[in-house]
């Protein structure tokens, strides 16, 4: 087959073939060739196959159009000629297009087509079949069309194009009426040349067109816009009433903008008063003009007298107005003047609606005033306002972010019985809350609640549910919700890991946190601050003194600025390693920065003194902490450290501290009373410690702790650090030494619980630092009985006829003090700062970091990786 067959063959050449390709080359190819008649061959074809083969037309060839538009949206030809446009190429042809539907379509459906690319932007189709119509008879566009045209150019700013249309008009006897002349003074308003716009406008009239409202709304809206100054804007509306055109609801919200823009205060005021008195009625985008002009000036009390005007002339204004007004208030954190705002809507009968309570609501409990929360929420239930999905979001969220965790279940209890059909962000907001609460139970309701429902749970509630069961130490059921997330499709974000590692960590899980970690990686998630602080945490719980500093000399290298917790944790590290002269380094370093330590790091540091028996800087370490006077908290610590709130009467005091660190949730939870139980064991405040660690259980904190039923008494401490693990266990062996008092079986076998995870089948794990304590502390001052299983390295155990025996010999006790108690509590005095101090007193069972490895610090780290 030549060449020139191979061409004919080809009805409609396709897109992707370039003219190179179906041109002869230019190009000297450097084999010669005979020149093709293209022309002669296709003659020879022609006369050859003559009388035999009838020529065919070409056909239309089309694409797949990218948009479709919706069946039944317009009628069948009209619907059909849009997908047949849309698919066309950009060099296809229209007229072949319109073949199938001539004197078919009339010019209100061409409207409609138009109407369809103007709003898909498709201007270069619109303008193709625009053409195409001036060309042809059948469907000669008309005013309108000429219109839309204009409108469809304007929005995409081809000013040119807009003038040329319009000039050609009357050269293709169309009329110019209102119609065009707004929609190209709209035009250029549209795009900044309000100038034009008054040049049109004086064009209209000297051509004796009438302008209407649209047109003088358009001219004032492109001259506000474009910066005309307010006496221009005043001389349009005077213009327009004695064109006898009346303003209506735009222009006065117009001219509104113009106020707020600009903030002109009396002029906005102006403006209102005469739309009042023309019986115009303001609309909710009135008042919120109102209330940006008058909240730039810090007047908003002038929009509640504009208010009281319309209610005293007997014209109520809407409940969107109001609700405008609160919201202004409730954004600026005036609750005063948006409950002002909320009695003066109900004195003058109208009526709140779900949205004007969620905006209080919101309000009060962004300033921890959850009492007002409760108050205005039952106010607004027996007003028989029915709360929506996002009042209760509101609530959800202001109580879950105020620390009271189970009121937040006890509100998705009253939606479900309400029968209001809870949406995503109510799930997350109650799963954040349990996560935060570590309600376990709940959350896991809660996601069985959605499973029913068909609902598959985003990302936030997957780390959520996993942060829930982290704190309370449930490590395979958070793996197993990381594992469920994968499998559904929701991506794991930074906080997902972030969660995993803390809750590894926390437990000295050191080994699991490294390969949640890589698991990081290969999602191409890069650790931030979060991450390291709970890489740092979790190998100092594990003893991996030498690696968490390493982790923050990481830290600095990946660019990750450290925190305030970043800080305590390195603190912590030295503290746990006993490490005295570099706590304080590092103490100092937080103070240089210009931070107050926390209540945590004073706690670290009187434990590293007094293990040390450096009294005299433990003595003025607690000295400095009560007469903080930047933190209440602080004080009060300090106070009850040395045994100034021990009567009923003032333990309030500390109960009411306790409560507000736990609305902060179990993380900084745990941190707290770990930190607190060891300033107060080795500081020989036994007693305390342990009304101390009974305050921490009773607010859901450590729920491991303490586990019993027939077979087996365990405590478990493996989150717990040293001085809180001797509190614990000290508690544990005195519950059992009762029951056994008590006539009651002993279990079969006494556990106590120093490691987790994998390190369990390690027996490197007795060098753990609370492994190590709590051996020394039993075999100590229990009994030798206690020893490390092969099963479980991770466990110390005593059978049950041991057990027996140990109770039994306390028993036979002369000592009538020992009979009471296997393990005594009492409070040892504070030495006097200078004093002498009798340290076998108070150090008597307590051993351990006497031999505690020396850590390098983090600049010789630096130094050495470098």
């Amino acid at each position: 087959m030549t060449l020139a067959s191979r061409l004919i063959s080809i009805h409609n050449p396709p897109l992707y073939l370039s003219p190179s390709i179906l041109l002869p080359s230019k190009i000297k190819s450097p084999f010669p060739a005979k020149k093709l008649d293209l022309f002669g061959e296709r003659r020879l074809l022609c006369f050859r196959n003559a009388g035999r083969i009838k020529a065919k037309p070409r056909e239309l060839v089309l694409g797949n159009p990218s948009i479709t538009v919706e069946k039944g949206k317009y009628s069948y030809d009209v619907e059909t000629l849009i997908n047949k446009l849309s698919s066309l190429p950009p060099r296809g042809s229209i007229a072949r297009c319109l073949d199938a539907f001539k004197n078919k379509l009339s010019l209100n459906d061409f409207a409609l087509v138009f109407k369809e690319f103007a709003a898909r932007g498709d201007w270069q189709r619109s303008l193709r079949l625009f053409k195409y119509m001036q060309r042809q008879i059948w469907c000669k566009p008309n005013e309108h069309i000429y219109t839309i045209m204009i409108g469809v150019l304007g929005r995409e700013g081809l000013l040119e194009k807009c003038a040329e249309i319009f000039d050609e008009m009357p050269s293709h006897g169309v009329p110019r009426s209102v119609f065009s002349f707004t929609a190209i003074i709209n035009a250029y308003g549209r795009n900044g040349q309000y100038e034009t716009s008054l040049e049109l406008l004086e064009r209209m009239k000297k051509e004796r067109v009438s302008q209407s409202i649209l047109t003088y709304n358009t001219v004032i809206n492109a001259c506000a816009r474009g910066g005309y100054d307010w006496e221009g804007l005043l001389g349009l509306f005077a213009e327009m009433r004695h064109e006898g055109i009346q303003p209506d609801l735009v222009t006065y919200n117009t001219l509104l903008s113009a106020c707020a823009s600009r903030g002109l205060g009396d002029e906005a005021e102006m403006v209102f008063r005469t739309m009042n008195e023309g019986g115009v009625l303001p609309d909710i985008t009135t008042y919120s003009y109102l209330v940006e002009t008058f909240g730039k000036l810090g007047s908003l009390e002038k929009v509640s007298e504009l208010l009281r005007e319309m209610e005293s002339a007997g014209n109520l204004p809407e409940l969107s107005s109001y609700n405008v007004l609160l919201e202004a208030y409730a954004h600026s954190g005036s609750i005063k003047e948006a409950m002002g705002v909320f009695r003066q809507m109900q004195e003058a009968g109208c009526t709140p609606n779900a949205a004007t309570y969620s905006l209080l609501l919101n309000l009060y409990g962004k300033h921890g005033r959850y009492d007002d929360v409760r108050e205005l929420f039952l106010e607004m239930k027996v007003s028989n306002t029915e709360p929506d999905a996002a009042t209760y979001n509101i609530l959800i969220q202001v109580f879950g972010e105020g620390g009271y965790f189970k009121e937040v279940v006890t509100l998705f209890h009253d939606m479900v019985e309400e029968n209001v059909e809870p949406n995503m962000e109510t799930y997350e907001g109650l799963i954040f809350a349990c996560g935060k609460g570590g309600l376990h139970e709940d959350a896991k309701k809660i996601l069985l609640h959605m499973n029913e429902k068909r609902l598959v749970p985003s990302s936030k509630v997957y780390t959520g549910v996993m942060e829930a069961y982290g704190q309370a130490a449930l490590y395979e059921e958070a793996l197993v919700a990381f594992n469920t997330m994968n499998e559904v499709g929701s991506k794991p974000t930074i906080e997902t890991f972030n969660s995993l590692i803390h809750t590894f960590a926390r437990g000295g899980l050191y080994k699991e946190s490294d390969a949640i970690c890589w698991r990081m990686d290969e999602y191409g998630i890069a650790r931030n601050r979060d991450s390291f602080n709970a890489i740092i945490e979790g190998f100092r719980q594990g003893g991996q003194f030498e690696e968490a500093i390493k982790a923050y000399v990481e830290m600095e290298k990946a660019r990750c600025d450290p925190d305030e917790q970043t800080l305590e944790a390195v603190l912590s590290v030295y503290c746990f390693a006993g490490l005295v002269d570099e706590s304080e380094e590092q103490f100092l370093e937080i103070k240089a920065l210009g931070i107050l330590p926390s209540v945590m790091c004073y706690c670290m540091m009187l434990a590293v003194y007094a293990k040390s028996d450096r009294w005299d800087d433990a003595y003025e370490m607690l000295d400095e902490m009560i007469t903080n006077r930047a933190s209440n908290i602080h004080q009060v610590i300090g106070q009850m450290i040395r045994g100034d709130y021990d009567d009923d009467s003032n333990w309030q005091m500390v109960e009411y501290v306790f409560d507000k660190l736990n609305s902060e949730g179990c993380s900084l939870g745990i941190r707290f009373y770990n930190t607190l139980l060891e300033a107060l064991w080795w500081l020989g405040q036994k007693e305390r410690a342990a009304r101390v660690l009974n305050e921490a259980t009773e607010r859901g904190l450590f729920p491991e702790l303490f586990r019993r039923n027939t077979l087996v008494c365990s405590v478990d401490i493996h989150r717990m650090w040293t001085g809180g693990a001797c509190t614990a266990l000290s508690v544990w062996l005195n519950n059992m030494y009762d029951t056994f008092k008590n006539g009651a079986n002993l279990p079969q076998l006494a556990a106590v619980v120093v490691v987790r995870g994998q390190m369990e089948k390690s027996s490197v794990t007795r060098d753990f630092p609370v492994a190590k304590v709590a051996y020394s502390f039993l075999k100590d001052n229990v009994s030798t009985s206690f020893c490390f299983p092969g099963w479980n390295k991770g466990r110390i155990i005593c059978q049950r006829p041991q057990l027996k025996k140990i109770f039994s010999a306390r028993e036979l006790s002369s000592e009538e003090s020992e009979k009471d108690k296997l393990i005594t509590f009492s409070n040892s005095p504070f030495p006097l700062p200078g004093a002498a101090t009798p340290t076998s007193d108070i150090r008597r069972d307590q051993h351990v970091h006497s031999d505690a490895p020396r850590i390098r610090m983090a600049k010789e780290l630096m130094a050495s990786t470098v």
